[in-house]
């Protein structure tokens, strides 16, 4: 990571942040238990979640430094980089690899040996992630954010604010099988609704503004199925939709801000912080494979009201008043 960029990062996470490195400290080796985070999208997009994780760790009797050793390495939405990372933590032989399910399939690749546990997944049985969210085998266990199951309260609660809304646009990683199985859910959701439904099927950065582009008006807003590679460009595509007055609906509060319209989902630094209840399972014995695949307890609706302005759209009170936060 250049200079500039580790200022940047500093600056983005501030305090909350001092509780852990921007890359991983040398270690003598076997001296600490070293836990490997495949951070699957950027630094600054993972901050929160990460400080969530670290402060947990540190309840538990986790302290960085002195009883655990963390090294950081970050993919950056590129699912290239996802068996290259991998593979340096097998080769550096972590005790445990942290990372979300987009980043579950290289890791599980590169070692049948190593813990992993997958602080977000969106549907890791239906994906083939785990055999059993009771008992999910192997080597690999974490949490589920139920995104499949999701996609309906989230259209109905799309309707509610734009009452008027005929079609709706959903995109996607294309290359993420369960952002394709939440998709295929959205779209039955959606006829529910009597909805018309156009996919916009991306698989790197630079497919965003032209999937944007070609809806040419006729979208009355965007559906976002999550993703690592949508983690790490949705501050784009929250731009490129407003430009174009296009509506987003988000799977987490983290990117609503800037310029995204509403979110509703499981909390992703709630997730981590019980991530890191299962990394402790693992550091003192515990098997994955025993270790039950748990669900999401806390959910988010938030809605950004300087967007709803910027798109001329007016929030009704009873909905707000049912918002966990409004951003102004």
């Amino acid at each position: 990571m250049s200079d500039m960029r580790r200022r940047e990062f500093i600056t983005l996470l501030g305090g909350a942040a001092a509780a852990w490195p921007l890359v991983a400290r040398a270690q003598q080796p076997g001296k600490l238990p070293t836990i490997g985070v495949l951070g699957a999208s950027t630094p600054s997009d993972w901050s929160r979640w990460v400080a969530a994780f670290v402060q947990r760790l540190n309840e538990l009797g986790w302290n960085e430094g002195r009883t655990i050793a963390i090294e950081y390495r970050w993919a950056e939405g590129r699912s290239e980089r996802y068996t290259q990372i991998a593979t340096e933590f097998v080769r550096r032989k972590v005790d445990v690899i942290v990372t979300v399910g987009s980043a579950v399939a290289a890791a599980k690749q590169a070692t049948s040996v190593i813990p992993i546990v997958f602080a977000i997944a969106n549907d890791p049985l239906g994906t083939g992630l785990v055999a059993s969210l009771s008992r999910p085998g192997g080597n690999v266990t974490g949490l589920s954010v139920l995104a499949p199951e999701l996609a309906g309260k989230r259209v109905e609660l799309l309707r509610e604010v734009i009452p008027g809304l005929r079609r709706l646009a959903i995109m996607g990683n294309v290359d993420y099988p369960a952002a394709v199985l939440e998709m295929n859910e959205l779209q039955g959701a959606a006829r529910t609704f009597s909805l018309d439904v156009t996919r916009l099927e991306i698989r790197r950065a630079e497919d965003i503004w032209p999937a944007i582009a070609s809806l040419k008006g006729s979208a009355g807003a965007l559906y976002i199925c999550a993703d690592s590679l949508i983690s790490a460009n949705h501050g784009r595509i929250n731009a490129f939709a407003l430009a174009v007055q296009l509506p987003t609906l988000h799977y987490t509060r983290d990117h609503v801000e800037p310029d995204g319209f509403m979110s509703y989902g499981p909390s992703y630094a709630d997730l981590f912080r019980r991530a890191a209840d299962l990394v402790d399972k693992v550091l003192r014995g515990a098997k994955p494979a025993d270790i039950p695949v748990e669900q999401p307890t806390k959910f988010d609706l938030v809605i950004n009201l300087t967007t709803a302005k910027a798109l001329g759209l007016t929030i009704p009170e009873s909905f707000l008043s049912r918002a966990d936060e409004v951003i102004e």
